[in-house]
């Protein structure tokens, strides 16, 4: 259209070109034919833009109706398609499958110079099944996590953990409450078939047993540094050995415990974590089974203060960060706990025994310490060595020393094992312990273990 309309003014100036010289009423009237054409070429040129338009305009609104139509059939594809809300359940869920063929001596073989971290389990021997974990985690909603840890043992099953967790308190603040392994120490949140060997080390053996738990909460703050640096506290029931449920049957806390960890990477192989944590219970009538001095079984019941000091190092390293070819960790805790109050030794004489039920005063100052080192040399295949030692210390038994053994003993075991992983979700594990925490015993046992996760456990739990 505009050629067009250049072309009749281009024409119109070539007709009136001739003509300049005309007489003046013929230049006037080829003027205004000239205006006269122009503005009728000008205004069919509007006229036809604002056509144009309307098309255009007409187009783009049709266009955006049909996307709209398109969506919100989409939607209603898919609200048809998802269940409601009240009705989704769909938690992660693994089971881990654990077992063993032990070659060791048997009977109990308790820690000799301390009172037993609850009840002594059986070491049994030949072909076991270890624990058997059930495990469930989801978030609740966008605030809140769930997690549920059932342990299956033979006939027995055992919650071993059941909490929730904040997820945006912010501020690197996490809130935790139910039952939850405490976060002191370095080995303590693991589960059994997260362990780098078949059995626990010596110290957590004294000390907790498996591990310590907790019925209460946790608070942990993890501060906005370029170094990894975190500070937890608990405040618990203290059912769980070094308390008792005796002492956990009360109004408020019979457990606290607190703990700082700071850590950090050095260059892209190397990374680095120490801790200190620090754990008072207050067991009442807390029962352990040892042997007194006639070598019968007799039960002693403890009731006073327990505190614990506990400090951790680990070292690990990996080729750039990247542990999946090659890596190496390194990891060794100390402990030193001091228990005073009273303890009596319960009546065995019928079974020849040497206790009297007397109550009297108790007062022991122990430690110990494990180091350990694994390295995978090569994708699947790991060893590692460990060595655990504890000393029995000063333990003052008042009036029952007469019936029980006081004197100082330093047990030790040294562990070497090798495993191999077919998967992320499987493992096979050979391992020899020289085991010395028997008082005059030295036990060489060999433990074959496999582990299998079906589920969500993966790699990184183990």
């Amino acid at each position: 259209m505009f050629h067009r309309l250049a072309f009749a003014v281009a024409a119109l100036c070539a007709l009136a070109t001739p003509v300049l010289a005309a007489p003046q009423p013929e230049i006037d009237a080829l003027r205004a034919e000239f205006e006269q054409k122009f503005k009728a070429l000008q205004t069919d040129y509007e006229a036809r833009l604002k056509a144009l338009e309307g098309r255009v305009q007409a187009a783009e609104a049709q266009a955006g109706q049909a996307q709209a139509t398109a969506q919100t059939a989409t939607a209603e594809q898919t609200a048809q398609a998802a269940p409601p809300p009240s009705s989704a359940f769909n938690p992660d869920i693994s089971l881990i499958l654990q077992g063993a063929y032990n070659d060791r001596a048997g009977g109990e073989r308790p820690i000799s110079g301390f009172l037993p971290a609850g009840e002594h389990a059986h070491a049994e021997r030949g072909f076991t099944l270890d624990h058997t974990e059930l495990v469930m985690s989801a978030n609740v909603d966008p605030y809140l996590r769930g997690y549920l840890n059932l342990a299956f043992l033979d006939e027995e099953v055992e919650v071993e953990e059941a909490w929730f967790q904040s997820l945006q308190i912010g501020h690197g603040v996490t809130v935790k409450g139910g039952r939850f392994r405490s976060g002191i120490g370095y080995q303590n949140e693991k589960h059994p078939h997260a362990w780098d060997f078949a059995d626990n080390n010596l110290v957590y053996e004294a000390l907790f047993g498996e591990g310590l738990r907790q019925d209460g909460l946790q608070l942990r703050w993890l501060a906005p540094t370029e170094l990894f640096f975190e500070l937890g506290a608990e405040v618990a029931k203290g059912q769980f050995f070094p308390g008792s449920d005796a002492g956990g049957d009360r109004n408020g806390a019979g457990s606290w415990a607190a703990f700082a960890h700071l850590g950090g990477d050095v260059g892209d192989s190397h990374s680095w974590r120490t801790g200190l944590s620090y754990l008072k219970a207050r067991p009442r009538e807390r029962e352990g089974w040892v042997d007194d001095l006639n070598d019968v079984e007799a039960l002693t019941l403890f009731s006073g203060d327990s505190k614990t000091w506990l400090a951790d190092f680990v070292w690990k390293w990996a080729p750039n960060g990247n542990p999946r070819e090659r890596n190496f960790t390194f990891a060794t805790e100390y402990f030193q706990r001091d228990e005073d109050g009273d303890l009596t030794c319960t009546d065995n004489r019928i079974e020849g025994g040497a206790c009297l039920d007397l109550t009297d005063a108790y007062d022991s100052d122990q430690s110990g310490w494990y180091a350990q080192a694994v390295y995978q040399f090569m994708p699947r295949w790991r060893v590692g060595t460990r060595y655990s030692r504890l000393s029995s210390g000063s333990t003052d038994f008042g009036l029952n020393a007469a019936s029980l053994d006081g004197d100082r003993y330093h047990p030790d075991r040294w562990s070497l094992m090798t495993d191999f992983s077919p998967s992320e979700f499987s493992r096979f594990r050979l391992q020899f312990n020289r085991d010395q925490v028997l008082d005059g015993d030295t036990d060489n046992q060999l433990i074959l273990q496999y582990i299998m996760s079906l589920g969500s456990h993966g790699a990184h739990q183990f």
